[in-house]
Order: C-alpha cells, then structure tokens, then sequence
C-alpha cells in the first residue's frame, strides 16, 4: 500500500511540476506579451478601452518584458556571456 501511495505522489507531484511549468512558460513569453500590448493598443482605437486604462496595462506589460529580458527599475543588465582572449608573445 505504501508503494502505490508513494507512486501515486510522485506521478501527481510530476503533472503538477509540468503544469506549473507550462504556465509559467505561457506568463514569461516574451512574444504573446508583445501581442497583448498590441491588442490594448487595438482596443483603444476600437473604443474598447480608455487612454487610462490603457497606459495602466501598458505599464504592466513593460514591466513584465523588463523582468524578461533581467532588467530592472535601476536599468541593470544580465550578463549572457563572456568573451576571452589571449596574447601570445
């Protein structure tokens, strides 16, 4: 009883790891952020939202695509790699 208890867990356990991943995946997608401004800034036109409204979300989107790409409100910058080289005499 213990053993299927145990494998019971670990498959749930490893669904819900590979749920939270995916949302995670779909929250931090640089790309469907991109598309979400570009809607607001549709229903603006369309009349579907308030110039108010809109910056608020504008706001947020650009906050969430600065945290994306590792920069924050101080403008600080993720290193993505390192270049070395060296002088033979």
């Amino acid at each position: 009883m213990i053993i299927l208890d145990t494998l019971l867990i670990g498959g749930l356990r490893f669904v819900l790891d590979k749920i939270a991943q995916a949302v995670d995946a779909e929250l931090n997608d640089e790309q469907r952020l991109r598309e979400e401004l570009l809607a607001a800034q549709m229903r603006v036109e369309l009349g579907e939202l308030t110039d108010e409204e809109f910056v608020a979300l504008e706001r947020e989107i650009l906050a969430r695509l600065r945290a994306l790409r590792g920069t924050g409100a101080r403008g600080a910058t993720r290193v993505t790699g390192v270049e070395a080289r060296t002088w033979e005499d």
